[in-house]
This record gives structure tokens, C-alpha cells and sequence, in this order.
């Protein structure tokens, strides 16, 4: 039978940094108190937890990355909501945060979880962070301690 390697959901100990953007707060604020809530009911301290905002999505990589670096985080969570608009803006926005994320994650090795909302318009963003949809917020952070334990765990194996 082959070696398994899991993570688990014990926050215990975790130190995680959340980058959001302040563009369209009205969404990105009821995405940061979800996993911050998440991340403390599964034993992350208040404490342990640092905030950074940063203009809009477009601008989560850099600071990710910088946080990432520092070597004081073992999991870095991304908030943002880019609503489609009637320009090709959205697109750009959107994909150049995606990438730029992933690109912080794979560069550095410290899971850097994508919760950026990217919706059609803000009835679907207000589903996503609360509404009918339930939170993104909440799945980021179950992301970032369940990555952040993998690692660990792979890195013992």
C-alpha cells in the first residue's frame, strides 16, 4: 500500500498573513471576517494572524509575495472581488491576479491561497461572500491551514 501523506485541520501553531484588497470592500469585508473566524475556531490565535490591504486585486501579488518571503508565514490568503464591468478591465484584472498568486505560491514555496471572487456582477459576488453561495472566506482559510499542514507533513516524510 502506498505512503500517504495528509494535512489536517489543526491551525494550531500556524502563522498566516491575509492580503485584501480594499476595492469593493462591501465584499472583500465579509470575506476577510469569514476566514479569519474559520482560521480561529480551527486553533490559528488572533495573534498569529496578520492583515495587509492593498488597494485592489491587481496589487495581492506583490505584497503576498513580499509577506511569503519573509519566512514568518506558513500560509498566505488572498481576498479580493473583481465584478465584470463593461470593459475588458475585469479580465485583465482578474488574470493577472490569478497568476500573479500562483506565481507567489510556486516561487516561494509558502501556500498562497487564491480567494480572489471573480463574478458577472455583484448579486453573484454578494452570494460568494455570505449569501446563498455561502463564503469564499471560510474555504480560503480551511485551504490555507489543510496546505499549510501538507507541506509540513511532506517535508517530515
Amino acid at each position: 500500500m502506498p505512503k500517504e501523506i495528509k494535512g489536517d485541520m489543526n491551525g494550531q501553531g500556524l502563522h498566516v498573513a491575509i492580503v485584501v484588497a480594499r476595492f469593493n470592500e462591501i465584499i472583500t469585508r465579509k470575506l476577510l471576517d469569514s476566514a479569519v473566524e474559520t482560521l480561529v475556531r480551527h486553533g490559528v490565535r488572533d495573534e498569529d494572524i496578520t492583515l495587509s490591504w492593498v488597494p485592489g486585486s491587481f496589487e495581492l501579488p506583490v505584497v503576498a509575495k513580499t509577506l511569503a518571503k519573509t519566512g514568518r508565514y506558513q500560509a498566505v490568503i488572498c481576498l479580493g472581488a473583481v465584478i465584470r464591468g463593461e470593459t475588458s478591465h475585469y479580465d485583465m484584472v482578474a488574470g493577472q491576479s490569478a497568476g500573479g498568486i500562483n506565481s507567489v505560491a510556486l516561487e516561494t514555496g509558502v501556500p498562497t491561497i487564491f480567494g480572489v471572487l471573480t463574478t458577472e456582477n455583484m448579486e453573484q459576488a454578494i452570494n460568494r461572500a455570505g449569501g446563498k453561495s455561502g463564503n469564499m472566506g471560510a474555504n480560503t482559510a480551511v485551504a490555507a491551514i489543510e496546505t499549510a499542514r501538507l507541506i509540513e507533513a511532506a517535508n517530515m516524510a
